[in-house]
């Protein structure tokens, strides 16, 4: 809200916009195939206006402490609850501000392939029944143990919870465990696993995410935040590039297409960017809108000049 606000505040008038301080944009951007590619097209969004972007790769971790102490400007992957201790830390220094979420429809937990929600299983609560805990081999298949979901799904058996007191926990690499997903989607047998989108794995294998009632991977079903943080001191000298930076949003399934461009068909940063650009005018419109060039030119005409 505060973030909303304060881009209200600062957008009354493309005089004002067009008033930024810095030439500079620095993101922060760990190595996460989603954030990568956000980064590169707020680039190519960013670069024809007259604005130099860099891209800082650090942790997240690392990255709320280069946004506090002002080595960095902003962040497209502040997802909340995994980040929280992070964030809070970042916002009670009041180093920061909240864009709000850059991708609607995050979210992550129990998962399967969708020809197994085809036969039924939609719901965590039937992982345990008898019949169908035999037909996934009573296995669930996880990312690294001593992650915070393996830690989630490790609680989940140890307390019986959608009676998986009897199930094993496979835990591996995130493409270890794909690998698993993989093989049993290729012969047709059914898989539980750990699933989150925005990812690739969504569009490859037509993932479905359970619902569950009991919140194992987080409340509302693992719904999660995905938010644009700005370093509030680049925010207020910034009105054009933080109405920008809040403007840039896309859907879940949006971001699952283009990470399965970049990460798992393996194409070219600049160009899985610029094609999503150019396949998607209405929201590069929806980007641009109200924002102005460095020199205070209409910025969707400036975009444009460059393709």
């Amino acid at each position: 809200m505060a973030g909303a606000l304060l881009v209200a505040t600062l957008s009354t008038s493309s005089i004002a916009l067009a008033e930024d301080r810095d030439e500079r944009l620095r993101l922060v951007v760990p190595p996460w195939p989603g954030v990568t590619v956000k980064s590169e097209i707020l680039a190519q969004l960013a670069e024809p206006l007259g604005y130099q972007v860099e891209r800082l790769e650090v942790s997240s971790t690392v990255g709320y402490k280069t946004l506090t102490s002002g080595d960095s400007d902003a962040f497209l992957a502040g997802w909340l609850p995994a980040q929280q201790e992070s964030y809070d830390a970042a916002m009670q220094a009041n180093a920061i501000i909240d864009l709000g979420n850059n991708v609607t429809g995050a979210r992550m937990g129990f998962a399967v392939p969708g020809y197994v929600a085809d036969a039924g299983i939609t719901d965590a609560a039937q992982l345990g029944d008898a019949a169908n805990a035999e037909r996934f081999e009573r296995t669930f298949y996880s990312i690294e143990s001593g992650s915070t979901v393996t830690d989630f799904i490790d609680a989940a058996v140890k307390a019986n919870t959608h009676g998986l007191g009897d199930w094993e926990v496979m835990s591996s690499s995130t493409p270890g465990m794909l690998s698993e997903v993989k093989a049993a989607v290729d012969e047709g047998r059914w898989i539980a696993f750990y699933g989150w989108t925005p990812h690739w794995m969504i569009p490859e294998y037509d993932v479905r995410i359970l619902d569950d009632s009991e919140n194992v991977f987080g409340p509302d079903n693992g719904s999660s935040d995905v938010k644009t943080v700005v370093a509030k001191e680049f925010a207020e000298a910034n009105p054009n590039l933080t109405r920008l930076l809040d403007q840039v949003v896309f859907s879940a399934q949006e971001q699952s297409d283009f990470i399965k461009a970049y990460s798992l068909e393996q194409q070219d940063l600049e160009q899985v960017a610029s094609e999503w650009l150019a396949s998607h005018p209405e929201k590069v419109s929806a980007f641009l809108d109200g924002v102005t060039s460095r020199d205070g030119g209409e910025a969707l005409a400036s975009f444009k000049d460059t393709r």
